[in-house]
């Protein structure tokens, strides 16, 4: 049994995807098998409904764990205050606890220039990304008080390094890092640990990105010093249990840069 058995997880954007050789092949699942490994129950919300239910099945049968998944979209004109507080209601109703909270879902119009951005693009990365943290955020903020709990939140090279063609994604997660670093702030007090992972991970979007679009997969993607990309569970997964070990503390309100393997750097 891991050291997570007993606690729960929410993870947002944690659907099924696999890469072509079978691993895992995105940040969410590999997170979701990272924590499954370790005995937590499990939450995971997305758009498609299969890949949450394919995960669900997936990770149970091989972990013996249980996942709970759940169809929410935080997105424009939408009620997402009540989006997100279902979410919690759910997970209270199913677990009774919440000890994690990860933030990884984002959407965005990539490789669409500044100048030829639309409102409604500008609007999706936000959205899904901003704005869904800041309501998983404050919905989940009593509970994980009650549990001394963490948040895990997803940033980007894309707004560090200023990638071309992510204007609305780069937005989307520099405004991720400034809302992270006020609830270190603001919440350390509380014991709840606070953290900014920046991946950079090989995953079934990267993969069809290269295969699609080979000419701004050379001008955007670039090498990590090491060699290779991160993996979803291996690498990013792994950091973020270790970000829920309560040995960790130390690191509340910093942000950490995961290039390939290379490990956590503060």
């Amino acid at each position: 049994m891991g050291f997570l058995t007993g606690k729960t997880v929410i993870i947002t954007g944690g659907g099924k995807a696999v890469l072509e050789d079978g691993r895992a092949g995105s940040i969410g699942y590999g997170i979701a098998i990272a924590y499954a490994k370790e005995g937590a129950n499990i939450v995971i919300t997305g758009r498609n409904k299969k890949k949450l239910d394919d995960a669900k099945a997936e990770l149970e049968s091989l972990y013996g764990i249980k996942v709970l998944p759940l169809q929410a979209d935080i997105s424009a004109g939408a009620d997402n205050a009540a989006i997100a507080a279902d979410v919690v209601k759910q997970t209270m109703e199913a677990f009774g606890r919440i000890d994690v909270l990860i933030n990884n879902a984002q959407a965005s119009a990539s490789g669409v220039t500044l100048e030829q951005h639309t409102v409604e693009q500008f609007d999706l990365a936000l959205y899904s990304g901003l704005y869904a943290t800041f309501h998983y955020m404050q919905a989940c903020y009593p509970y994980l008080k009650e549990t001394k709990g963490c948040v895990i939140n997803f940033a980007s090279g894309a707004g560090l390094f200023g990638n071309y063609g992510q204007c609305a994604y780069a937005a989307a997660k520099e405004g991720i890092r400034g809302l992270s670093r006020v609830a270190a702030t603001e919440w350390g007090r509380d014991g709840i640990n606070v953290n900014v992972i920046c991946p950079l991970a090989w995953t079934a979007q990267l993969e069809n990105f290269k295969k699609n679009y080979p000419d701004a997969f050379e001008k955007n993607v670039h090498m990590p010093p090491m060699g290779h990309y991160a993996d979803p569970e291996k690498d990013i997964g792994r950091a973020c249990v270790q970000l829920a070990n309560p040995d960790f503390k130390y690191l509340t309100g910093e942000t950490l840069t995961l290039e390939g393997g290379m490990g956590l750097r503060p």
